[in-house]
């Protein structure tokens, strides 16, 4: 896919406004370590998708919300807690799908 700009978010009101509700637009509870938000025009919901960061390390996630800013090449990464998603901050990766639902 391509470099993709990173984000963080967690399911309090700061990042997720009146949705703060942990359920994703896919109807999942969204989970660390498995769930992205992505534009799905871009990445299709239930895909597989492997992050490759900056620092040299990977993991894959499964994408099951987006967000109102979630556009074209940018992914929201879940973490549980706010304090985590800012530390988180702004990165860039490159994204490869593995596989579409």
């Amino acid at each position: 896919m391509g470099e993709f700009k990173l984000t963080a978010y967690c399911p309090c009101a700061k990042c997720c406004g009146k949705w703060a509700n942990g359920i994703t637009a896919t109807g999942t509870t969204a989970t660390e370590g498995r769930t992205i938000a992505v534009d799905p025009r871009v990445i299709p919901y239930g895909s597989s998708v492997t992050i490759y960061f900056a620092d040299g390390t990977s993991h894959t996630y499964t994408a099951e919300d987006c967000g109102g800013a979630i556009k074209e090449n940018r992914i929201d990464v879940f973490f549980d807690d706010h304090e985590t998603a800012r530390a988180f901050g702004v990165q860039s990766a490159m994204v490869y799908v593995e596989a579409t639902a």
